[in-house]
């Protein structure tokens, strides 16, 4: 799962992760972050998710990571927001006043291209990544983050048999191996998903269960 298949899967428009609606468990579970308004929270491989909206409606400074211009562009055209582009050496900047998106690979991300970092939301990025990869996703994302900070973690868990990611299936258990090394781990939430979820119905899959994790990095 190298950069090009994320473009591809962009430009194609084959986005079936993409939410058309505010994620219930982070409007439910953000206040568990600690922060204040003003506070700034990054949203690793955030796409044009919806989600970036309503934090910023919440008074935080978004910064989102996208590997996919397309996604920026898309996000500001469909959200009528202006912004404005800076381009740096690997790295393409587009800016709002209160959302700011960074078009760069993740894994390549350095801690001094981005401001100081108060909390994480991760919807969709862990989840993306195939077993192989989540390694260096936790171990970075770590590097990333100074003190306490705390990160709101949702994922999916399924038979993955039943099903080619992504979406892939992260139990428990593999959060627990890929976090607590870095991060004080609290299982906040779960429930089965399965009813509301027909598209994955239709894919054959038998059980669809959320997670919602807080992780305080230690």
């Amino acid at each position: 799962m190298k950069a090009e298949f994320w473009h591809e899967r962009w430009e194609k428009g084959e986005i079936g992760f993409h939410q058309h609606e505010y994620n219930r468990h982070m409007q439910d579970f953000t206040g568990r972050l600690g922060i204040q308004p003003g506070s700034h929270i990054l949203v690793p491989l955030c796409g044009k998710s919806l989600d970036l909206l309503w934090l910023a409606e919440q008074g935080y400074a978004v910064t989102g990571i996208e590997i996919s211009e397309r996604a920026i562009k898309d996000f500001f055209v469909e959200n009528a927001i202006d912004c404005k582009i800076e381009r740096q050496p690997g790295a393409t900047w587009y800016r709002s006043q209160a959302i700011d998106l960074l078009c760069v690979d993740f894994f390549t991300l350095d801690r001094a291209q981005i401001p100081p970092v108060d909390a994480v939301y991760d919807r969709a990025s862990l989840i993306a990544l195939p077993p192989e990869m989540r390694p260096a996703y936790a171990e970075h994302l770590a590097r990333l983050l100074e003190g306490a900070t705390c990160s709101l973690l949702v994922t999916l868990d399924y038979p993955q048999e039943e099903m080619r990611g992504p979406p892939f299936s992260v139990t428990g258990e593999e959060v627990q191996r890929l976090f607590g090394r870095y991060f004080r781990i609290e299982h906040l939430h779960s429930e089965d998903c399965l009813a509301r979820e027909p598209r994955f119905r239709k894919k054959g899959l038998t059980r669809l269960d959320e997670h919602v994790f807080l992780l305080q990095k230690s």
